[in-house]
């Protein structure tokens, strides 16, 4: 449980250095939203109650950054494996189960099993494509990973991305990454309870979003710099 009382210390009451959540406020920001996502990517968000995108700039080039991206395990020292553990199920990263503390959910499985095989389950992601090279077509370097959420409280997609910066956007690092999610409560539009479980679910995600993407843009930077500065003579 140490592991656990760390993440909750490191991700949750710790305030992040950069706030990286993007403000969507009204609703004329939220249809522009919709409409640069369906621009960019092969879904459509318009019916999912919930959009919430964090952005971090990271100093290095936008394929060194998710290169850094693939190697991601749940083991990063960037994300809060002992909370919300992270299970490949198919040793690739097409099928990924993401657990509640999940050395206490496996223990509680190996029990009752047979009678809750989800115990545990935040929700799942189906990948619905990874791409890994950006098409010719493409103006802006843009690589992502993109994923259906299902089998938990999340009813809708995630999306880890990356591009190049857009000048005309005030933006100046190399890399941009995005975190993104969208989705329904248990699949619902509206259901009694869902403001204020939402206000606490936002919260406690945008805490731990805005120290993962922080935790990450270190991570890229020092090692982008040691490469670099490793590969010049003295």
């Amino acid at each position: 449980m140490l592991g656990v009382v760390s993440d909750l210390r490191r991700f949750v009451l710790h305030r992040p250095e950069i706030e990286t959540l993007v403000e969507i406020r009204t609703e004329e920001e939220r249809q522009d939203s919709n409409l640069r996502i369906v621009q960019r990517l092969p879904i459509d968000v318009e019916d999912y109650t919930v959009l919430n995108v964090h952005k971090v700039g990271i100093r290095t080039p936008a394929r060194f950054a998710y290169e850094q991206l693939l190697r991601w395990t749940g083991d990063s020292t960037y994300w809060p494996n002992r909370l919300a553990t992270v299970e490949t199920l198919d040793r690739g990263r097409e099928h990924i189960r993401v657990l509640f503390v999940g050395s206490v959910a496996r223990a509680i499985r190996r029990w009752v099993g047979g009678v809750a095989p989800e115990f545990g389950t935040l929700f799942r992601l189906t990948a619905l494509k990874l791409q890994h090279v950006p098409p010719p077509s493409e103006f802006d370097n843009a690589r992502y990973l993109l994923y259906q959420c299902s089998g938990g409280y999340p009813i809708g997609v995630m999306c880890l991305y990356v591009r190049s910066p857009i000048p005309d956007l005030g933006e100046i690092e190399e890399a941009q990454f995005f975190f993104a999610v969208s989705f329904n409560f248990y699949g619902r539009r509206n259901w009694p309870g869902v403001t204020l479980v939402r206000a606490v679910w936002e919260f406690v995600h945008n805490r731990v979003t805005a120290n993962v993407l922080t935790r990450f843009k270190g991570l890229c930077e020092a090692e982008f710099l040691e490469m670099t500065e490793g590969s010049h003579p003295d």
